[in-house]
């Protein structure tokens, strides 16, 4: 009885870092499924469009539910907000993310989107959500730990080195789909994949740009169930008008008991409906950097399901290049363990300096 106690207190003191691990893990979910649709010749538009369709329809009612009693006052202000999320943090970034797949490659745009921790550090910094605090010891290793989950990144995704056979599934997804190369190959003309390498600068940007924005939204507006469901309304309504515009073929919108629904759903449903919510509610707590430091796990976790499910061959540089993430990962997690004590400390010695006044 007395171990499980123990459990149950060692898992509320690191319930966010459990929680941000298990979005990692169902973005990875969302990258196979995403890859099982795009081979099946699902329009990228129309994955986005239904995504945020998908997410809206499930968020919605949750919202009306859970958050009917305690829910401030809808303003301008927060609606303005909720637009730029589901903007910065849903349609663009969806958008110009997976365009930058189609004009550079997949390897390109994942390794790119790691810098999203570096970025949301100089965002948090500059709009003084973040203090760097270079002199003490938990800012060096937060600085150290981001330099070291970018460099990991980088190194699982350009360097392979030697085959590691660690387990052999035999299991390959995509076999049971026709391959639609031409939605995510790479373009030879110069000039496209100079495009395609600043949309996936600026995706990471607006990435980043949407944490800072909710970091600032959350505490005027802090339910996280309607924040995620005004940003999915937003980013349904933004998509659907960009997918009908670009999109002539109106028999992708045809959704069956097929792949493309469950990636649809799953996106909508999953990805964007419960983890967009856990994240909106890890920055509450936390803060950008610390959600965005996660971030690249999402490689480390791929690498294993690519691994496992669709016969992609694991290497050396993936198992290096995770080791990296996580000691960066855990530096970065330190820092912010000793400052936030710290903060603490120095409320109860002022809640007791008060106490003791006359």
């Amino acid at each position: 009885m007395k171990f499980m106690v123990e459990i149950c207190k060692l898992v509320g003191r690191f319930k966010v870092v459990l929680v941000m691990v298990m979005v990692q893990v169902a973005y990875t979910g969302s990258n196979v499924l995403y890859k099982l649709a795009a081979s099946d010749g699902m329009s990228l538009r129309i994955i986005v469009a239904y995504r945020f369709i998908f997410a809206s329809a499930f968020m919605i009612p949750l919202a009306l539910i859970f958050e009917r009693k305690n829910r401030p006052k809808l303003t301008w202000m927060i609606l303005f907000q909720a637009f730029l999320c589901g903007l910065f943090g849903g349609s663009l970034f969806q958008h110009m993310y997976l365009e930058s797949l189609v004009l550079t490659s997949a390897t390109f745009a994942t390794a790119m989107f790691n810098i999203v921790p570096a970025v949301t550090f100089i965002l948090a910094i500059s709009f003084r959500l973040e203090k760097v605090g270079i002199k003490t010891l938990a800012g060096r290793a937060k600085v150290m730990g981001t330099l070291m989950g970018i460099g990991g990144a980088m190194f699982l995704t350009f360097y392979k080195g030697a085959e590691i056979n660690l387990w052999k599934t035999h299991i390959n997804l995509l076999k049971h789909y026709h391959s639609h190369e031409g939605q995510l190959a790479s373009s030879d003309d110069h000039g496209n994949y100079t495009l395609g390498c600043l949309l996936a600068v600026a995706s990471c940007f607006s990435y980043a740009l949407w944490l800072i924005i909710q970091a600032k939204m959350s505490p005027r507006y802090p339910c996280p169930y309607s924040s995620t469901a005004l940003m999915s309304l937003m980013a349904s309504i933004q998509a659907v008008v960009y997918a009908l515009c670009m999109e002539k073929d109106w028999g992708q919108w045809k959704l069956g008991w097929n792949i493309r629904l469950l990636t649809a759903a799953y996106l909508g449903i999953v990805v964007v409906g419960m983890m967009v919510t856990l994240v909106i509610w890890c920055v509450r707590l936390r803060g950008p950097l610390f959600v965005s430091i996660f971030n690249p796990l999402f490689l480390v976790f791929t690498a294993l399901a690519g691994s496992m499910l669709l016969n992609e061959t694991l290497h050396l540089g993936s198992i290096l290049g995770a080791t990296l993430i996580i000691c960066g990962l855990y530096a970065v997690l330190w820092g912010k363990n000793v400052e936030i004590k710290k903060i603490s400390d120095s409320n109860v010695e002022n809640s007791n300096t008060e106490h003791d006044m006359p």
